[in-house]
């Protein structure tokens, strides 16, 4: 199969410009400044940049789509399109491995849409400063709301032998350095739930644009 070269879109997507609240600092800051402009001109929006400091450094760029869908052929174009952008720059001194990935069922979280589409679900969160003497947290997703200017997430953390009520954490999102969903069963049957209904509406919709008399093929 031959790798996709995308042209450079006329109408943006919707959804494409949503600011991330949670970014990159250091080198790999830098190297998301250089990516974001591109991979916004041919549909594709940055979820996060991570540079590993081995021997031979692999920079790991996600991205996906304004739904959150990236399939690998979806990787392999925004590879295409990002590649001279990245030799221009030329940001890593060292040679270098990239690897383009869609974000996963265990998604970082960087957007407020992310937080909302996660409410329910189970999420690993770190602080960038202690919170009660605690950085960690981890707990379902209660709520995402604006509190005297600041948009933060309400997190239900679990009952521990001590506590006779459930604790519910508050924490600014500004203040966040990583937060993730984690990886269960529920988590699991809702992105299935959601990709079958997904494949199920790009059918219609095919259908629908078929040419009249076009023989199926399904």
């Amino acid at each position: 199969m031959e790798p996709r070269h995308l042209s450079p879109l006329d109408t943006p997507p919707e959804g494409i410009d949503e600011p991330r609240l949670i970014v990159e600092h250091g080198p790999a800051r830098r190297i998301a400044e250089i990516v974001t402009r591109p991979l916004r001109s041919v549909g594709y929006r940055l979820v996060r940049v991570r540079l590993s400091a081995s021997a031979t450094p692999v920079l790991q760029i996600m991205a996906e789509k304004p739904d959150g869908t990236m399939g690998v052929e979806d990787c392999e174009a925004a590879s295409i399109a990002l590649s001279p952008h990245l030799d221009l720059e030329d940001p890593i001194s060292a040679a270098y491995r990239l690897e383009m990935s869609s974000p996963g069922i265990d998604r970082p979280l960087v957007r407020e849409s992310d937080f909302r589409r996660a409410m329910g679900q189970e999420a690993r969160v770190e602080l960038s400063q202690p919170l009660e003497g605690r950085k960690r947290f981890r707990g379902l997703i209660e709520a995402v709301e604006t509190v005297e200017g600041q948009l933060v997430l309400d997190l239900r953390l679990p009952e521990s032998k001590d506590d006779a009520e459930e604790i519910v954490a508050r924490l600014v999102i500004a203040d966040i350095s990583e937060a993730r969903l984690v990886m269960t069963e529920a988590l699991i049957r809702d992105s299935l739930r959601r990709e079958k209904t997904e494949t199920k509406t790009r059918k219609q919709a095919a259908r629908r644009e078929k040419p009249k008399g076009a023989q199926s093929k399904e």
